[in-house]
Order: C-alpha cells, then sequence, then structure tokens
C-alpha cells in the first residue's frame, strides 16, 4: 500500500522575532575607537580614587553627577566642560563623576536610551548607537572628566565598560541574578540602588552575591558565545533612592542600611541619589534633600561615602515632539537641577565635607 507523505511541521522557533540584526563583534568596535594612553590614565586613576572613597582610605565624597540620560552629545560636552572646571575648584573634598546614561529602564514603554534608539526612531539602529554611545565616552574622557554608566543590558558593558569608572545597577535589576553576576565581573566599583519599593534588603544581597565568583553566558571580545568566569567584585555598595515615594536619605533609614550591611558582614558605606523617589521626582527638591545629606556628613557620618545629583544645563524636562525643536541641554527624561542650581548643591556638599573633616 502505498504511504502517505509526511506532513510539513508547523514552525516552534522565533515565532514573534521579526528580524535579526547581526551585533558588531566588541573587539572591532573597540578597535575603531580605541582609548588613548592618557584616557586610560584617568580612568584607572579615578577607579582607584573611587575605591579608596568607599574604604575610608580618602575623606573626600564621591559625587556622581549629570543628566538623567544623554540624547544630545554637543550639550553633554558642553556638560562635562563646566563639570571640569567645577571640579578643579572642588577636587580637594568631592570626587566628581560624570553620570552618562545611555540605557534608560522603562516601567513600561518609553525612550530606551541611546544605544537602542539613537534616532528616536524606533528603528532599533542598536550598532549606530553603540558606536554613537562610546565616540561621545572618548570625547568626554579627553576633556578630563571620569564617567559613570548604568548597566542595563548584560551585552553591552563589552562595548563600553572599558572607559567607565563608575557603574550602577538600577532599581528594577537590582534583585536580577544576571545583574548581580555582572556586575561580580566588572572591572570599577559598582552601586546597587535599592529596589523601586524601597527595599534595602535585596540591593544588601546585591552586594553579597556581587562580591563572590560567578559563572554564566556572555559573549567575548569576538561576539561568540561564551561561558564567562568571574573573580567577584569587592567595590560594590548600596545606593538609597527611596521607593514608593517614600524617601530613604534621613539619617535614621542611612543607620538601619548601615545595621543591614553590618548583620551581612559587609562594608558600612552608603550612597544617597537626591532624585528619584528621595525627592518625589521633583528636581526642584534635590537641593533641600542634599541640604539634610550634607547636616549627615557635616555632623561626622563617614559612611556617607558619595551622593547622586540628576543635572543638565536647563533645569526640568521636556517631551520629544516629532517635527519640534528640542531645548538644548534640557533631560528628556526625568527632571534634573538646572547648572546654576547644581554648582550650588556641590558647594554644599563641599561644606559639608570641610566640616566634616575638622571633627578629626
Amino acid at each position: 500500500m502505498p504511504t502517505s507523505p509526511p506532513q510539513r511541521l508547523a514552525p516552534i522557533r522565533n515565532l514573534r522575532i521579526v528580524r535579526g540584526d547581526a551585533l558588531t563583534p566588541p573587539q572591532r568596535l573597540l578597535a575603531e575607537l580605541q582609548v588613548g594612553d592618557e584616557q586610560v590614565e584617568l580612568i584607572l586613576g579615578s577607579r582607584e580614587e573611587i575605591k579608596r572613597i568607599l574604604d575610608g582610605d580618602d575623606d573626600r565624597l564621591l559625587v556622581v553627577v549629570g543628566p538623567c540620560s544623554i540624547h544630545d552629545p554637543e550639550a553633554a560636552l558642553d556638560y562635562a566642560e563646566r563639570l571640569r572646571e567645577k571640579s578643579a575648584e572642588l577636587g580637594d573634598d568631592l570626587c566628581a563623576v560624570m553620570r552618562v546614561y545611555f540605557e534608560k529602564p522603562r516601567t513600561t514603554t518609553g525612550w530606551k536610551g541611546m544605544i537602542n534608539d539613537p534616532d528616536f526612531d524606533e528603528s532599533g539602529n542598536v550598532n549606530a548607537g553603540l558606536r554613537k554611545a562610546r565616540r561621545l565616552v572618548l570625547d568626554i574622557l579627553e576633556r578630563g572628566v571620569p564617567v559613570a554608566c548604568e548597566f542595563l543590558d548584560p551585552i553591552t558593558p563589552q562595548y563600553m565598560s572599558d572607559l567607565v569608572s563608575w557603574g550602577a545597577i538600577g532599581a528594577r535589576t537590582t534583585e536580577s541574578q544576571i545583574h548581580r553576576q555582572l556586575a561580580s565581573g566588572l572591572s570599577m566599583p559598582v552601586g546597587f540602588k535599592n529596589g523601586t519599593d524601597g527595599n534595602v534588603s535585596i540591593a544588601v544581597d546585591a552586594v553579597r552575591a556581587a562580591a563572590v565568583p560567578h559563572a554564566f553566558p556572555g559573549i567575548d571580545d569576538d561576539g561568540a558565545a561564551a561561558t564567562m568566569h568571574t573573580s567577584g567584585n569587592a567595590d560594590c555598595h548600596v545606593i538609597l533612592r527611596g521607593g514608593r515615594g517614600e524617601p530613604n536619605f534621613h539619617a535614621a533609614a542611612v543607620a538601619d542600611t548601615l545595621a543591614r550591611l553590618r548583620a551581612a558582614g559587609l562594608p558600612e558605606r552608603v550612597v544617597i541619589d537626591a532624585s528619584h523617589d528621595n525627592s518625589g521626582k521633583d528636581h526642584t527638591r534635590q537641593p533641600d534633600v542634599v541640604r539634610d545629606i550634607a547636616a549627615q556628613v557635616a555632623a561626622g557620618n563617614r559612611a556617607i561615602v558619595g551622593v547622586m545629583l540628576e543635572s543638565f544645563i536647563a533645569s526640568g524636562r521636556q517631551s520629544v515632539v516629532a517635527g519640534q525643536p528640542l531645548t538644548y541641554g534640557q533631560s528628556i527624561t526625568d527632571e534634573c537641577m538646572g547648572w546654576e542650581t547644581s554648582v550650588e548643591t556641590l558647594e554644599r556638599v563641599t561644606e559639608a565635607v570641610r566640616a566634616r573633616r575638622s571633627t578629626g
């Protein structure tokens, strides 16, 4: 009896993948946009300075300051020039690192940052975004300003992390095992933010987890799939950013965090984010938050090792509207302090460091 021909099975893979664009291998981009010797010296030197501040061997304060996100390279370089001049003036008391964030985690939807959407058209030209981002960081480093980034995607650090002096893991990803493993292999100090619900324990757990070796899937410099083996990162720390509309920058919250770190056998040190839920997402309240933090520092609290500020040239934020020009130097994501207010805030923190130093 004749047999029926076998029926073709329906496809079962990639049913919702529209297309897959080849990603430039990391080594190719690093070779195209190479870091110079003077930039390497700045990166290594600033990483060491930050580590010494975290360890209590340098009594200055780490200040991570800059736009919520980077969208305009020209304005970013303008800001870097301003920060360089102010940092030179305040360098005996502050270690300033420019916030240069290219990836934006979204609660639901929205612009995901320069790497994912460099043309603001949702075309997803990641290769162009990576190249544009790396070029900008090199330009900022050429101006003598060290850089801080948030690491969101576990692959993009292969393209950017060699240029970064301080890294952050955001509130939405602190509890992620992938990001804790990633931080364990990063070459710079890394801060873990408390959760969006205000949970500090997950950040403490993340610091513990990132301090030990891990093995996990990733990509190597050639862009090939590889198992990454890490040695652990002892320079991780907690960032307090508030949660669910409630702040945690005040003395009682800081003391509670230090007690949690002590119970976990971890160094007692915190960085405090003056924006997000600590300011009620209102840029005009960041100076008030800093005023409270500065009072704690001036009173002799040496466990507060750093502050984070969302700051740009123009205050507030704006929306991207097709066909309409953007206001120069103003954020398109979270609200930021303007430059004049930022200078006043930096000077207030400087005074607090000097007062703390005088307490012996």
